[in-house]
């Protein structure tokens, strides 16, 4: 038996194994059986730290917000258009590694407190700009929904980088819809070139933040 497999069953060390399997067999195929058999316990042993699925999800949300601010340091310096800029590119890129991880970070709750430094100082730094309380957290929030919700789409075509689902062929789709040629052609940037599509999506929501508040 492998060192791993000897080593202390907790809270961590299941969630490490999950995000692991997760790449493998995605969100349908994760199931704590699943997880039990590459752990090389019996399924019970893992209810002793996790109650159900979306207990675990929520533990290996927290884990992959863990992973994605270890050894980043905000810089006080930014502006708040900046901050935004930075932790949603910074979301993105994290949740890319991770088949189906925007599914799995989405509406998961965070098993403790490690996200507090960042939201805190976030949130300082939205309010010193001239935001109130509340348009600093409704401006956050908007660029995090942004962010989670282009991934699900983008995952659902790309489920890691360098795969393609099935069924998303931008010049097949092109050939069905020849009748409609806006809508063929909207398919080469509905379904391809992400990078950029997300940057000016979120360049978007970031300048309507700008507008609707008064804020330079």
């Amino acid at each position: 038996m492998s060192p791993e497999k000897r080593a202390p069953l907790d809270r961590r060390r299941v969630a490490d194994t999950a995000l692991r399997l997760l790449n493998e067999v995605g969100l349908e195929g994760l199931t704590l059986r699943a997880i039990a058999r590459e752990l090389d316990v019996k399924a019970p042993a893992l209810y002793w730290h996790f109650k159900d699925k979306q207990a675990l999800l929520d533990e290996m949300a927290t884990e992959m917000y863990r992973r994605m601010v270890a050894g980043v340091a905000l810089d006080p310096a930014d502006t708040w258009r900046e901050r935004l800029l930075k932790a949603n590119r910074g979301l993105r890129a994290a949740l890319l590694g991770y088949r189906d991880g925007a599914r799995v970070f989405s509406g998961s709750r965070f098993t403790g407190t490690d996200h507090a430094r960042e939201m805190e100082a976030t949130l300082r730094l939205l309010t010193d700009a001239g935001f109130t309380l509340a348009q600093a957290v409704q401006a956050a929030r908007a660029t995090h929904m942004y962010t989670l919700g282009f991934l699900i789409e983008e995952q659902g075509v790309r489920p890691l980088p360098g795969e393609r689902r099935e069924g998303f062929d931008v010049e097949e789709r092109a050939r069905r819809m020849d009748g409609y040629p806006l809508a063929a052609e909207a398919g080469k940037l509905l379904f391809d070139g992400y990078d950029e599509h997300f940057e000016e999506g979120l360049a978007l929501v970031i300048a309507g933040i700008g507008t609707r508040y008064g804020i330079d």
